[in-house]
């Protein structure tokens, strides 16, 4: 395929959903400029593209904003942008507060964990704690 409808989509864009195609869609992209298929379109979150290999904050911009003019909304994640201590400091009051879903703290779990972070803070182990013994009640 040519590069029409890619000329909006910088060449590291471009690069993060070859990566990302595969595991979306089985398809595997050829060498060079290529169009992303609307199956990838349809199928991408704004999770794929946060845990994605080369994929920072002015990609997934690019993208989202991409994705956009291609009729495709892909929302932001729960704790963009924030450091590892606000997200967790933000759950654990969203918690505190009752206002956090599980969603939040498994995505909180997933990007410390993507991030290699080996601390937890002891209040957030809590949480987890006991919405564990609630789920096996």
């Amino acid at each position: 395929m040519g590069s029409s409808g890619v000329g909006q989509l910088s060449v590291r864009a471009e690069n993060v959903l070859k990566i990302l195609a595969p595991e979306l869609t089985g398809e595997a992209p050829p060498r060079g400029r290529w169009t992303p298929s609307d199956l990838l379109l349809q199928r991408l979150t704004y999770k794929h593209l946060s845990i994605a290999r080369n994929c920072g904050p002015q990609t997934i911009a690019e993208i989202v904003s991409w994705a956009q003019t291609r009729g495709k909304t892909i929302r932001r994640s729960f704790y963009d942008g924030k450091s590892l201590s606000v997200m967790w400091h933000d759950a654990i009051a969203k918690f505190s507060a009752g206002e956090i879903s599980r969603a939040e703290i498994a995505e909180a779990l997933e990007r410390s964990t993507r991030r290699k972070n080996t601390r937890v803070p002891v209040a957030l182990q809590k949480i987890l704690l006991q919405l564990i013994r609630t789920t096996s009640d």
